[in-house]
C-alpha cells in the first residue's frame, strides 16, 4: 500500500484526485481568459458606442467576485463532480424540490453549456480567418468543427495526462495575454483609449439597456471562474483548493483584463471597429492591433497565439462540463448511459462525447446570438438559484463544517442577486422569452417524467 488518498486509487470505478491548486487554477483561468477578451472587445464596445461601454465591465467584474464567494462555499462545502447539481438539489431538498431544481439546471445545462464551448470555437475561427484571408462562411465552419472533434481527442485521456495539459495550455495563455499587455503599455495612447463620443454618459432608458449589454459580455468573459467546481472529484484537498483557485482566479484575470481592453483600446481606435457588424476587422481586432505596431509578418504569429488560448478556453470547458450529466446520472437524474466510465482511461466518456458533439452543432450560430442565449439560459436556475442555496444550507445546516465561508455574509449574496437581475432584466425581450421557454420546456418535462416514475410531487404516500 502507498501512502496516497483513499479517493486516489485507480480501482472501483472512481475518479481520481489528481488536481492541486496550480492545476486547478490554470483550469480556471484558461476557460476565463481564453479567447473571450479578444472577440468580444468590439460587442462591448459597440454596446455603448465608445469606450464608456467599460463601465459595464467593471459591474461584471463586481458581479463575479461576489458570485465567486458563492461558489467557494458551497465547492468547498460539497466537493463533488457536478457542482451547481449538486449544491441546488441539496440546497432545495433532495427528495422535493431540490429534484425540480437539479432537473432544470440539467435540462438548461445540456444547451448553455455547448452554447459557452461553442463561443470558442466561433472565436478560434474567427481568427483563423487572419492567417487565411478570404475565408469563406463554409470554411470558417469546417475550421469550428474540426477544433471541436481534436477537442474531443484530447480529452479522451487519463486525468493525469489532463491536468498536465491544462497547465501547458495555461502557460500558452498568459504568454499570448502578457504580449498584448507589454505591446500596449509601450505604446499606449490615452487619447484614443478616453476618446469618449458627445453626451457619452448621459442617463437615458438606451443608456441603462446598452450598459446591461456591456455588462452582459463582460459576464461572458469572466465565466469559468468556478470551473474547479465541476470536476471537485478529481481535486485534491477540495476544501482548501476550491476557494483559492476561484480567488485568486478572479482577481488575477480582474487585472488581466482591465490591461488587455485598455492596451487594445489606446492603440486601435475604437471606432476602427465600431459597430462590430459593419466591420470585418472586428473579428480578428488584437491580431489587427499587433500588426499596426510589428507588422503582418509579427501579426501572423501572435494571431497563432491567440489560437493556442481560444483552446485552452474550450478545453477546460469541455472537462468540466462533460462531468455535469455524467454526475447527474450516477444519482438518477439523467440516463444511465452518461454514468459510464471508460473502463481503462476511468473517465465519463460517454457524456463527454454527448457535450462535445452538441457543442459542434451550437458552432453554426453567430457569436453575438451565442453570447446571449447561454448567458440568459444560467441566470435563473444556476446563479440566482445558488444564492438562495447558501442561505437555506445555513439556516437548515449550520453546524455543518464549512471550510470556507462567504466575506461578510449576507451582503455578496444581495449584491450577487442584484446583478444577476439586471443583467437578465436589461436583456432583449426575444432572448428573455427563449430563455423563460426553456425553463417552461423544461418543468413540463420534469412533471412527464416524475409522474411516470412516481416520484415528487407524484410520490406515493404510505399510511400506518
Amino acid at each position: 500500500m502507498d501512502n496516497r488518498d483513499d479517493s486516489v486509487r485507480e480501482d472501483g470505478g472512481r475518479l481520481l484526485r489528481r488536481l492541486g491548486l496550480v492545476q486547478a487554477t490554470a483550469l480556471n483561468m484558461s476557460n476565463m481568459i481564453g479567447v473571450g477578451p479578444f472577440i468580444t472587445i468590439p460587442l462591448l464596445m459597440t454596446a455603448l458606442g465608445g469606450p464608456q461601454a467599460m463601465v459595464g465591465w467593471v459591474i461584471a467584474v463586481l458581479i463575479a467576485v461576489f458570485d465567486g464567494m458563492i461558489w467557494s462555499e458551497l465547492g468547498a462545502m460539497m466537493p463533488g463532480s457536478g457542482g451547481s447539481y449538486l449544491y441546488l438539489r441539496e440546497a432545495f431538498g433532495r427528495e422535493s424540490l431540490g429534484r425540480l431544481m437539479a432537473f432544470l439546471f440539467i435540462w438548461q445545462f445540456i444547451l448553455s453549456g455547448p452554447l459557452e464551448i461553442a463561443s470558442g470555437y466561433i472565436g478560434f475561427a474567427k481568427y483563423a480567418g487572419y492567417i487565411w484571408r478570404g475565408l469563406t462562411p463554409a470554411g470558417t465552419l469546417l475550421i469550428a468543427v474540426g477544433v471541436g472533434l481534436v477537442n474531443i481527442a484530447l480529452l479522451y485521456r487519463r486525468i493525469t495526462f489532463v491536468g498536465k495539459l491544462t497547465v501547458a495550455l495555461w502557460a500558452g495563455t498568459l504568454l499570448t495575454t502578457l504580449a498584448v499587455i507589454v505591446t500596449g503599455a509601450f505604446h499606449f495612447d490615452p487619447k484614443l483609449a478616453f476618446d469618449f463620443p458627445p453626451h457619452a454618459f448621459d442617463f437615458s432608458l438606451g443608456f441603462l439597456f446598452g450598459l446591461g449589454a456591456a455588462t452582459r459580455i463582460g459576464v461572458y468573459d469572466y465565466l469559468g471562474y468556478y470551473d474547479v467546481c465541476y470536476i471537485a472529484d478529481e481535486v485534491k484537498e477540495p476544501g482548501r483548493v476550491i476557494p483559492r483557485s476561484i480567488i485568486i482566479s478572479v482577481l488575477c484575470v480582474a487585472v488581466i483584463y482591465f490591461a488587455i481592453n485598455l492596451s487594445i483600446i489606446g492603440v486601435v481606435p475604437w471606432r476602427d471597429f465600431v459597430p462590430a457588424d459593419a466591420r470585418p476587422d472586428s473579428d480578428f481586432v488584437v491580431s489587427i492591433f499587433m500588426e499596426r505596431i510589428y507588422g503582418r509578418g509579427a501579426a501572423t504569429v501572435f494571431t497563432a497565439m491567440v489560437l493556442w488560448t481560444a483552446f485552452g478556453s474550450v478545453f477546460a470547458l469541455l472537462l468540466g462540463y462533460s462531468r455535469i450529466p455524467y454526475a447527474a446520472a450516477l444519482d438518477g437524474y439523467f440516463f444511465k448511459v452518461f454514468g459510464r466510465l471508460h473502463r481503462t482511461k476511468n473517465f465519463p466518456h460517454v457524456s463527454l462525447l454527448a457535450i462535445g458533439a452538441i457543442s459542434i452543432l451550437c458552432s453554426l450560430f453567430s457569436l453575438g446570438m451565442v453570447i446571449d442565449a447561454l448567458i440568459t439560459t444560467r441566470i435563473l436556475v444556476q446563479f440566482i438559484g445558488q444564492v438562495f442555496a447558501v442561505i437555506l444550507l445555513r439556516r437548515r445546516e449550520p453546524e455543518r463544517p464549512r471550510p470556507y465561508r462567504v466575506w461578510l455574509y449576507p451582503l455578496p449574496n444581495l449584491l450577487a442577486l442584484v446583478g444577476w437581475v439586471f443583467v437578465f432584466a436589461t436583456t432583449d425581450w426575444q432572448v428573455i422569452l427563449f430563455g423563460l421557454g426553456t425553463l417552461v420546456a423544461g418543468l413540463i418535462f420534469f412533471l412527464i417524467w416524475a409522474s411516470r416514475t412516481r416520484r415528487w410531487p407524484f410520490a406515493e404516500t404510505s399510511s400506518l
